[in-house]
């Protein structure tokens, strides 16, 4: 079942206090980014972040999920509305993250 564009919007929104995030479009879910880096995506109207160390300190009772058959597990968000601990959260990713390999633009967040 793909994501709804409401929830999307819904977890865009929540992620305003943070600057430089994008998102892309893949098979009727949704790709996101920080500063150029994936850090997770909306999968079946969850919003899943990769499981970083600091992701995994931050978030120590969250659940691992697949975000599709046969995709590596991932931590669900479940403190969605608390946007200052979002903030805080993708930061502490960020340095953890790959970084962004060239890849077509993304869809900007305004």
């Amino acid at each position: 079942m793909p994501s709804s564009k409401q929830y999307l919007d819904y977890v865009l929104d929540q992620l305003s206090l943070t600057s430089g995030v994008s998102y892309k479009p893949m098979m009727g879910e949704y790709i996101l980014y920080v500063q150029g880096k994936i850090i997770g995506g909306i999968y079946d109207d969850r919003f899943l972040l990769k499981p970083t160390p600091s992701a995994k300190r931050m978030m120590p009772d969250a659940s691992f999920e697949k975000p599709y058959d046969g995709a590596k597990e991932m931590l669900l968000v479940e403190r969605i509305d608390e946007r200052d601990f979002l903030r805080e959260l993708l930061h502490a990713m960020l340095g953890e993250l790959p970084p962004p390999k060239r890849r077509k633009p993304c869809v900007p967040v305004s």
